[in-house]
């Protein structure tokens, strides 16, 4: 290993990730040991243009193929830009872009090639962190609680806290900070919810062009459908104990409940889904929580944040409230991830992904030397 892999003391570690919504790739740079976060460094985003979102959005579901082929390169290309050009880093940790997720069958898939990136950048790269994972009979997602747990100690929090992310899926971790380490058992509890800002977007571009509900201005002026709601919530997932995770496109046929609305009870509609799927989830805590944490582009609807304050029996902040960055939450998050595979150390648990023990998935590329 290079001297830029240490095994101990603070690395300088650079983060990308490319999620379910497609709008473009955020990377950020933390400065962690592996375990604790010593610092923030700066952060960027390369938002994907309508022709590349096309390309990947065709490609979403599938395995193989030339539409597969061709959402990897608009994803090697978009990450290699995004990551070019940042100073004194040690490592990157490049979480690729998922098309299809179904760990019990075909497994998961991530597209992007962390060895050539490496060249490219002539950095160490760390990529592929779901495999060993799903390998070991885990969910492979969500990869976010041991970072949250870093969170959860950077801010002092003193009792068990949510975060939740909403992003194409939504997903929860409940953290309890009293424990040491993110894999001691109890620590952590973590679990997609439901679908999140997926099918809201999905719905957006198709009726009206538009790329998502901006600031929730249609699903304002809508009225939830109740028995739209109330098939949804019959879905046999919510019933499901977690951990357990989500493909975006899982729940495609919530589209088709709204199909005869007006586009404004429609985006209602598919807003107090998402609200509704994380009051569900939010039973399956061991504890109340002191409060929810939004991260995601779903914190910045004010629609969907309302209907979590009301849905939802503890409090509910953006996580800028506490000092910390929701756009950049996931790209710091595999910046940390990162760090732990180089070192050899846990990136997921039982209680995280129901993985059968506790993992560190993840390949390092290193470039050749000069």
């Amino acid at each position: 290993m290079s001297s830029k892999l240490a095994k101990s003391g603070t690395t300088r570690a650079l983060g990308a990730m490319s999620g379910t919504s497609l709008d473009g790739v955020d990377v950020a740079v933390l400065e962690t040991d592996g375990q604790r976060i010593r610092g923030f460094g700066v952060s960027g985003y390369h938002p994907y243009s309508e022709a590349e979102r096309e390309v990947l959005r065709a490609a979403l579901g599938l395995w193989h193929g030339p539409e597969v082929e061709a959402a990897t390169k608009v994803t090697q290309a978009a990450h290699l830009q995004a990551l070019s050009g940042v100073e004194g880093i040690d490592l990157v940790g490049f979480h690729g872009q998922t098309l299809a997720h179904a760990p019990r069958l075909q497994g998961t898939l991530q597209v992007g090639d962390g060895a050539a990136l490496a060249e490219a950048l002539k950095l160490p790269v760390v990529w592929d962190f779901r495999s060993d994972d799903v390998a070991m009979g885990g969910e492979g997602a969500p990869l976010a609680p041991f970072f949250h747990f870093a969170c959860a100690k950077y801010i002092e929090a003193t009792g068990p806290i949510c975060f939740l992310n909403l992003g194409g899926v939504g997903n929860l971790t409940y953290v309890d900070p009293r424990f040491e380490r993110p894999e001691d058992l109890g620590a952590l509890l973590a679990f997609d919810t439901g679908p999140a800002n997926a099918p809201i977007n999905d719905l957006m571009q198709a009726r009206l062009g538009l790329p998502y509900d901006a600031e929730g201005r249609i699903a304002s002026n809508g009225t939830v459908e109740a028995g739209a709601l109330e098939l949804f919530l019959a879905e046999p997932y919510f019933a499901q104990m977690p951990p357990k995770s989500l493909d975006r496109n899982d729940f495609s046929e919530m589209i088709g409940l709204v199909k005869e609305l007006s586009d404004a009870d429609a985006m209602a509609t598919l807003t107090a889904m998402c609200a509704a799927s994380v009051a569900q989830g939010m039973e399956h805590c061991p504890e109340r929580p002191s409060t929810v944490l939004v991260t995601g582009g779903g914190r910045r609807n004010p629609v969907l944040m309302q209907m979590l304050e009301v849905s939802l029996d503890c409090p509910v902040q953006t996580i800028e409230e506490v000092g910390l960055d929701g756009d950049m939450l996931e790209a710091q998050a595999f910046a940390y991830l990162a760090v732990r595979v180089a070192r050899g150390l846990p990136t997921s648990a039982p209680g995280t992904t129901g993985v059968s023990a506790c993992v560190g998935g993840g390949i390092v590329s290193q470039p050749e030397p000069e």
